[in-house]
């Protein structure tokens, strides 16, 4: 007797033919095909949510590059804030300095140490907030006080403010009309 080879046996069967009927067949299709189906979907979910993690991680990537940039522009903030009283106290000295002495070289000297600083601090995006004769926003300016003036109109400003890069970093402090106008004697 000779042996056959597991190979063979394979081909044998392989060649023999199957013993099914028309109905058991047409059965194991459907499932192939239920199953085929199944599978599809699978991927599909798999590929939908493959897709929404990619978009969610280029969100991701552009929100870090957004607040990274941001922090970047107003990194200088805190050290400009506590820059901007010592301007203030300078412009108050210019303020107050009769004119014989402010033609003296050191004043000249003083005041333009004074605009280089302003100078060096508009250059990082510091702007003036204007306000005197402006219409009062109280996004852009604070009211301390009312006067007699024009309702609703900034008749003196108290202190400046200023914006770095568009953003607000002190607001100006007003003094805004309240509508009743000074009576001329």
């Amino acid at each position: 007797m000779i042996q056959e080879t597991p190979e063979e046996e394979q081909k044998q069967e392989l060649e023999a033919p199957t013993a099914e009927s028309p109905a058991e067949v047409e059965a194991d299709i459907e499932s192939l095909k239920k199953a085929l189906e199944e599978e599809k979907a699978k991927a599909e979910r798999y590929l939908a949510n493959w897709q929404r993690a990619q978009a969610d991680y280029a969100n991701f990537k552009r929100y870090c590059q957004q607040e990274k940039e941001e922090t970047q522009r107003l990194a200088n903030a805190s050290l400009i804030l506590s820059i901007l009283p010592a301007l203030d106290d300078i412009e108050r000295a210019f303020a107050v300095i009769p004119a014989e002495p402010a033609e003296q070289p050191w004043a000249k000297g003083v005041r333009m140490v004074f605009d280089k600083l302003m100078s060096a601090l508009q250059a990082q995006g510091l702007t003036l907030i204007e306000a005197e004769g402006e219409q009062f926003d109280p996004r852009l300016h604070e009211g301390i006080a009312q006067g007699q003036g024009k309702e609703g109109i900034i008749i003196k400003e108290v202190e400046k403010g200023y914006r770095l890069n568009d953003r607000v970093i002190r607001p100006a402090k007003v003094i805004v009309g309240s509508g009743e106008i000074e009576k001329e004697e």
